[in-house]
């Protein structure tokens, strides 16, 4: 059971299109949404992650019509490549929805009828430019004509084609005003706001009724009463979010309990969909507003958009196979701030690995844990009185559950990240100027202190490292002794044991017993020179060049 203060929180990525495979684009937000749920679980809230595959549409239709397949064959074949690219990720969903799914056509026919009866469908014609790829239509000032004879959207710079058919049409323009006052009433429904301003900005220009239907192709959702007639495919596909939790049941546990989602994670591209087109539909069944939607940036490969004809699109398990998973999870939630568009390149993941997991992370567990296997008998020494160094180290890392809070609150997720690492860089310098070693001939006692202390501060990083770094996190936490599964709920305090407070003095750290010669074995392969070989897999990668 909840409690009050730590309620149901239902998180969801964007539904991707499954007419290719997944890239590296694709793994940013399914990593950032799953940090996002995992500190959610280890806080101590109820969660729901959703995800899955947008699967209707005449993009799938044509893709599937390529390669002389039905769109069902295709999109059974695809979803199994998205799933194994989760599966890859460490993509901790609890349900990965599928828009084909028998459920999902319940709920998005039963959301067009609720709009229906509110008198916002009406029954025209559609004349305009529409782009397969975007699966969006566009007015003429949104197109240009280049000179290849061909007309593009201005923001995609995809081709559109000029489409003429029967349609019905949803009244958007009756949701102009409450849009606008939602957005100034809720100032945090949209993130971040020089992104959210854009939408607010189109807005303001005026909106026009949408066509929400097609007769051109039969591969969609059926409209109800009107079998000529397939739901646009952002209709269907935005209904995932309630589908995901038991619409149309609006009385089952699962919608009473999760419902409204509490962020939607999804890219810049498709940001007028969820923070226009979503509120409104909403509004017009009569049901509630999500409570936030986060707009993430792109990402670039050196700077350079990716693109098949350039051949530097990266498939999600070609990163993790050359650097490893944790070590990819890291360096895009660690490098990027979420929002802001973002480049990767070699050098880059391979510097930042270096930098902060092997020598700033790896380094001082290595070197931490060594003593205490050599000095303490394989135990977390008991230590002596705080002096204002230790006290003030202490308090650093008792302060950082508040900020990652924050941080992650507000998917600020390299923020958190940053002050985790402004910490262990402390402590760092802290045991260098400590110098155990020497206080190990002169001073039993304050060696057994600053070990202590380090080792705590070490323990304190790797619980709030768990939602990024699950893996590597959760094995140092077992050379650590700390129970699997402990949230980071409660505050720290040195002297006591708790969920998140310091170790009680005096248990065996169980990776230790034994373990001497494997600590101190070193690795000779640059560049994790420094750090013992299994310390150097299990924060920092395997070896690279």
């Amino acid at each position: 059971m909840t409690s009050p203060d730590k309620p149901p929180f239902y998180i969801t990525t964007a539904i991707t299109y499954p007419n290719g495979e997944p890239h590296i684009g694709h793994a940013y937000e399914y990593i950032a949404t799953d940090a996002m749920a995992r500190f959610k679980r280890l806080d101590g809230y109820d969660v729901m992650f959703l995800t899955g595959t947008d699967e209707h549409g005449m993009k799938i239709a044509q893709a599937a019509e390529k390669e002389g397949i039905t769109p069902k064959e295709l999109v059974d074949r695809n979803a199994e490549i998205y799933k194994a690219a989760h599966a890859a990720l460490g993509i901790s969903y609890d349900r990965f929805i599928r828009t084909t799914d028998a459920d999902h056509y319940a709920a998005s026919q039963a959301i067009w009828k609720k709009m229906e009866a509110k008198g916002d469908i009406y029954l025209s014609k559609y004349e305009g430019w529409y782009s397969v790829r975007d699966e969006a239509y566009y007015t003429e000032d949104e197109t240009v004509l280049k000179d290849d004879g061909v007309r593009y959207s201005r923001g995609t710079d995809t081709e559109v084609t000029w489409t003429a058919e029967e349609s019905y049409f949803f009244r958007l323009s009756a949701y102009q005003d409450k849009l606008l006052a939602l957005y100034e009433e809720q100032p945090e429904f949209g993130a971040p706001q020089y992104r959210f301003n854009e939408v607010i900005s189109f807005v303001k220009q005026g909106l026009q009724d949408l066509s929400i239907s097609r007769t051109t192709f039969d591969w969609g959702v059926p409209v109800p009463g009107n079998d000529k007639h397939v739901m646009y495919v952002w209709v269907d596909a935005l209904t995932n979010y309630l589908t995901g939790v038991g619409y149309p049941d609006a009385d089952s546990e699962a919608f009473r309990k999760f419902w409204p989602a509490d962020v939607h994670i999804i890219g810049k591209d498709i940001s007028r969909f969820h923070a226009i087109f979503w509120p409104a539909f909403l509004m017009s069944a009569g049901l509630e507003l999500p409570k936030r939607v986060m707009i993430h940036g792109f990402l670039t490969n050196n700077g350079v958009k990716m693109s098949k004809s350039l051949g530097n699109v990266v498939a999600p398990k070609d990163f993790v196979e050359q650097y490893g998973l944790d070590q990819v999870r890291f360096f895009f939630l660690r490098e990027v701030p979420f929002g802001a568009d973002g480049s990767y390149n070699h050098e880059a993941i391979v510097g930042r690995m270096n930098a902060d997991l092997a020598n700033n992370f790896g380094n001082l567990a290595q070197r931490s844990l060594s003593m205490v296997a050599k000095n303490c008998e394989g135990r977390v020494p008991v230590p002596g009185d705080f002096s204002a160094e230790d006290s003030a180290l202490l308090a650093q890392a008792a302060g950082l559950l508040d900020v990652a809070r924050a941080a992650f609150e507000k998917q600020e997720f390299s923020r958190a990240l940053e002050a985790i690492w402004a910490v262990l860089g402390d402590t760092n310098a802290y045991f260098a100027e400590q110098a155990p070693w020497v206080l190990r001939k002169t001073d039993v006692e304050r060696m057994n202190t600053v070990l202590y202390v380090t080792l705590e501060v070490v323990r304190i990083v790797a619980i709030l490292a768990q939602p990024v770094m699950p893996t590597s996190a959760a094995k140092l936490l077992e050379v650590l002794g700390q129970p699997d599964g402990e949230p980071a709920s409660s505050r720290p305090s040195p002297r006591r044991s708790s969920r998140y407070g310091a170790p009680a003095a005096g248990p065996d750290l169980p990776a230790l017993r034994g373990a001497r010669r494997v600590l101190d074995a070193r690795s000779l392969k640059s560049p994790f020179g420094r750090t013992p070989a299994h310390l150097s897999r299990l924060l920092g990668g395997r070896p690279l060049t």
